[in-house]
């Protein structure tokens, strides 16, 4: 449910728009947008979301960092050009109608941000003093929203229903503790959740369920071919019977018509090849019966395989219809998968990359994520790093030529090393680092495993400042 205007005054007025500047905007999916704002002493960032039924606007806290999608979208990188670096001037609901107006002026032009919160028709529209239309997060052609048109606040009350109806909406009271604010954000983004959540688990179980669909038809079509092979004995007990009989044969016989061995009541008609000898036939048919016998063979070890492949299936299905926490085991482990395929495909290292300055960092976060950059991500005069006296991650800085690496880059490295190693809880400890070219492989070691050479020790204490800004400037 989409908050009320009511809602929407309460919640303006806890948000210090006047004069904050606006530092950053991002769009962590197509229907949200989040202004990074600044004021003396306090920075703060405020969600707006135009995804019907939660159509809202909110504080959003420090612990939840906002992201951009890996290809930025247009309109994010239209407001960037627009106002990033402007002031919001003032910032208010029109009358009752869940349409916000945000003033913004950047070097002396103004510009404004109309947030239409309906949950029907939300949008976030911008245009200039005169009315003329810049740009829109939904362009809607028959409503007249695009770039060029005219916005009329006036039409848009006009269209709407009478003052009257409108007094009988209330504020909630959104459970939690901490201002109006905090809990809307904490009511809607449990919503979001959840839905997610059920989403999630529908569009794995869809995919798992095809898999296993998969599955027990190859199983199927194991059994048929199995079926097929099921008299291949007899290709045997017929070449027996042709090397038995091979006096009364020759070259040119159609059939030949014996009793069975173990049952002399019995009797076969085994078909011959006209063009073969008696001893080609039979051993035409020895043949048939080794390769039906290594067929079954086969077929039987691959059933056996699909078999224990579909009851791993179907326990994961099980254990995600009721368990929540294979639910987020499984998203992870798609999440890992499809990150890996994603950048094998377009040639990146693998692992975690960051920036520090000029200079590039790798990170590798296990055996073969330290192997693979080693091998094929990194050269000679790289700097090497990995934390003393603890297994982790081995930790690269890419080289530039001309370029000594500053103390500060070798600091954030070092501090990731640490982080990513098994002795990040202690907050401090040893790095030690030299140029790749000064690693030795150990001959039938473990993956990735190396000795370093002219080493020299680095001692840091990690800084959650500096962890924030690496992770701010993250790649992937």
């Amino acid at each position: 449910m989409s908050l009320n205007w009511r809602e929407i005054d309460a919640i303006l007025e806890e948000i210090p728009f006047e004069n904050a500047l606006i530092r950053d905007i991002y769009q962590p999916s197509h229907p949200q947008l989040v202004l990074d704002l600044y004021k003396p002493g306090r920075p703060f960032r405020v969600l707006f979301s135009f995804a019907n039924p939660a159509c809202r606007l909110h504080l959003l806290s420090p612990t939840r960092k906002p992201t951009n999608p890996d290809k930025t979208q247009r309109f994010v990188s239209f407001l960037r050009a627009r106002i990033r670096g402007g002031r919001i001037v003032s910032a208010a609901q029109i009358d009752m109608e869940r349409i916000v107006r945000i003033e913004v002026i950047k070097a002396d032009r103004t510009v404004l941000l109309w947030c239409r919160l309906w949950a029907a028709a939300a949008n976030l529209i911008v245009t200039d003093h005169t009315g003329t239309i810049l740009d829109a997060l939904y362009r809607r052609p028959k409503r007249g929203e695009v770039s060029g048109g005219n916005y009329s606040v006036d039409r848009e009350i006009a269209s709407t229903s009478s003052p009257e109806s409108k007094q009988q909406f209330s504020i909630r009271e959104f459970s939690g503790s901490g201002s109006y604010n905090e809990r809307v954000e904490s009511y809607y983004f449990d919503l979001e959740e959840h839905s997610e959540r059920i989403r999630l688990k529908n569009s794995l179980l869809t995919r798992l369920r095809r898999e296993e669909n998969r599955l027990l038809a190859s199983i199927r079509n194991l059994e048929q071919m199995k079926n097929q092979y099921q008299y291949f004995e007899n290709y045997r007990r017929w070449g027996d019977l042709i090397l038995a009989n091979i006096h009364t044969l020759k070259r040119g016989d159609r059939w030949l018509t014996a009793a069975d061995s173990d049952d002399p009541n019995k009797t076969w008609d085994i078909e011959l090849d006209p063009r073969a000898t008696p001893a080609q036939n039979a051993d035409s048919y020895y043949r048939r019966y080794r390769k039906a016998k290594a067929g079954v063979r086969s077929i039987e070890e691959e059933r056996r395989q699909q078999q224990r492949q579909l009851d791993r299936l179907q326990e994961r299905i099980q254990a995600l219809e009721s368990d929540g926490e294979a639910l987020e085991s499984l998203r992870q482990e798609l999440q890992g998968r499809k990150r890996k395929q994603h950048q094998e495909k377009q040639g990146l290292p693998p692992g975690l990359s960051f920036t520090s300055g000029q200079f590039s960092i790798l990170v590798g976060r296990n055996a073969r994520e330290n192997d693979a950059l080693l091998r094929h991500f990194v050269r000679g005069n790289d700097t090497w790093l990995h934390a003393r006296d603890y297994p982790g991650g081995y930790v690269f800085i890419r080289s530039i030529p001309g370029k000594s690496i500053p103390l500060e880059t070798l600091l954030d490295a070092a501090s990731l090393a640490l982080l990513y190693s098994k002795g990040r809880d202690s907050a401090q400890g040893d790095v030690f680092y030299t140029q790749v070219k000064y690693l030795k492989r150990v001959k039938a070691a473990k993956t990735g495993l190396v000795i370093p050479t002219q080493e020299k020790n680095l001692h840091v204490t990690v800084d959650p400042q500096r962890i924030h800004r690496l992770q701010q400037n993250s790649t992937y």
